[in-house]
This record gives structure tokens, sequence and C-alpha cells, in this order.
């Protein structure tokens, strides 16, 4: 049995204690929080005990999970390894890019299983087609949300663009060449709303546009390569692939046009989505990968990378608005 605790019981957090209490193999042997209000609140409504400090609660377990503000990940981290225990952070991976780079060092020499919480690389819309040969060569990317001033304390681009970054750099697997920027801080002191360009040493290219301040919600995200275009809905949950027909393959739709090479025949795909928890998934993936002794799903580096494009965007924009 995994023993864990969990750090930080807010909106989120009270998210991953619901879907701790439902995985096998698991026990939930407390929860810290520094907000007295917050934590006895879920002590009545959960009946888990209630520790005096993250300390405390990190002794008492095999494995913690920190669903605590950015602001406190490097020093729940770094106490946690230092203790021993397999972590579980949610994303960003730290506030600064020297803390990110301490976590990285301390957690691959203390041989412990760390994972950032990159919770769409379980959406199952991305998972119906992470199997295939996605080899983008230009990705176009929208992710906008309704005003909502929880998490305004950090930016647009840490706080929704990152999921995305984190997402094609796992997808493309190539140097970052160039980036190019621009955001706006509409309601908050940081950027609500940002268009990034990134380039890659292989060639691909990929437009960003992350938005806070939005009318309606969007999460789409477009690949375009030599072979296909594939559409990603994390919203909706929903994927399509639109590609050259090739034998054998089961189509939803074909149809045949005209071009300078002949006829050619247009499949139409609409892979099936499997309806799941992803942030039950990704606890999952983590719990597995402590009891299998197996790689984390994302990893420190990972995070680590999507981190430092990021702060890269972030200072590409404050350089623009400054000039």
């Amino acid at each position: 049995m995994l023993r864990v605790g969990v750090i930080g019981v807010g909106h989120l957090g009270k998210f991953h204690l619901n879907n701790w209490k439902e995985i096998e193999g698991v026990e939930i042997v407390g929860f810290f929080d520094s907000n007295d209000e917050t934590a006895m609140a879920v002590q009545e409504k959960y009946g888990l005990s209630l520790f005096n400090s993250a300390e405390e609660l990190m002794d008492a377990c095999d494995a913690v999970d920190i669903v605590a503000p950015t602001t406190f990940h490097f020093e729940l981290c770094e106490a946690a390894i230092k203790k021993g225990k397999h972590v579980f952070v949610e994303k960003p991976l730290a506030n600064t890019m020297e803390e990110a780079k301490q976590l990285v060092k301390l957690s691959k020499e203390a041989n412990l299983k760390f994972q950032v919480g990159h919770v769409e690389r379980f959406n199952p819309a991305f998972v119906a087609v992470s199997g295939l040969a996605l080899k983008p060569m230009f990705i176009e990317v929208h992710r906008l949300a309704q005003f909502n001033p929880r998490g305004t304390d950090v930016s647009v681009i840490l706080d929704l663009m990152i999921h995305d970054i984190d997402i094609i750099l796992n997808l493309v697997q190539s140097n970052v060449n160039f980036i190019s920027a621009n955001g706006v801080a509409v309601m908050s002191d940081t950027p609500d709303i940002a268009n990034v360009r990134i380039e890659f040493d292989n060639g691909c290219v990929a437009n960003l546009t992350s938005s806070r301040i939005s009318m309606k919600k969007m999460r789409k995200m477009r690949l375009f390569q030599k072979d296909a275009y594939i559409g990603i809905d994390f919203l909706d949950k929903k994927t399509e692939i639109i590609k050259l027909n090739a034998p054998g393959d089961k189509n939803v739709f074909t149809f045949d046009i005209e071009t300078n090479n002949g006829k050619k025949t247009i499949a139409i795909a609409n892979p099936a989505v499997q309806d799941c928890n992803a942030i039950k998934m990704e606890l999952i993936s983590f719990k597995n990968s402590i009891i299998n002794n197996t790689n984390t799903a994302v990893s420190a580096v990972d995070g680590y990378r999507a981190m430092d494009v990021a702060h890269q965007i972030l200072d590409k924009i404050g350089k623009a608005n400054f000039n």
C-alpha cells in the first residue's frame, strides 16, 4: 500500500484528494494546508488526518502530492526529496529557473520518482492520437479562458500557455531556435493575453495564443505535417485526422480531389476518445512509476524545459513592452 500525503487542499487540491481516494493500492495518510480555515473545512468534510506541518506529513508517508501555490514548490519539493520521498508537484515546476534547475539536480541525485502535473498529457483527446506518428511541422494553438481572479498571481504564460508548451516540446523533440512574443496585462499585473511564435531547429513552427479574458472557452491544437492534419480539442474531448487515404485505412469518410499529380483520395477519421478523468490518470501514472520502478510520464526535466521556454517568452514580452 502506497502511503500518500497531500500538501495544499485548495480548489485543485480537493480534486486531487477526491481522486486519490478512488485509486487502488493507495492510502491517504493525511494532508497539510497553511490556511487554517481551509484545513479545518477539509478535515471535517473528508475525515482525514490534518498534520501540523508539511514536514510531519512527509515523515508519515512514502510520497507527497504538492498542490500548494507555486511560490512554495521549491521549499516543499526540496524538503520531501531530502527526506527520501517521491514527489508529485503541480505545474509549473517552480517559481524561478534557478529553483527549477536545483530541483532537477536534487531529484536526479536522490534517484526518486518525481512527476510534474502537466495534466493535458493525460487529456483523453491527446491520448487518442498520441500513439500515431506525429511529426508536426506547423502547430497552431488557441487556449482561451474566461477571467477568474484565482490564478492571476502568475502570468497567462505560466498559468495557461505552459500546458501547450509542454505538449509541443514533447511532440517536436527539437531545440528551440527562435521565439517572438507579445502580450498585454489587462486585468492583472502580468500578461493576461499573449501571442507567441516558436521556431525549432528542425524547421517546425508553432503559433500559440493564450487568453484568460475571453468571452468563451477554447482549448484547441492543430498539427500540420507532411501526410496529415490532426485537430485536438482538449475542451470538448474530440479529435480529427485528415490525410491521404492509405490501403487498409478504416475511415469515417473519404472523398477524391484532383491535383497536379492526379486524383488523390482524402480520408477523414475521428479516432475514438475514451472518456476518462485526466487528473486521476496522471496520479495513477505517478503511483505506477513508484510501484513498477519506471520513469514518470512528465519528469522534472520536462517541467524544467517547459518553464525555460515560458520564461524566454516572458522575457520577450517584457522587452517588447519596454520598447
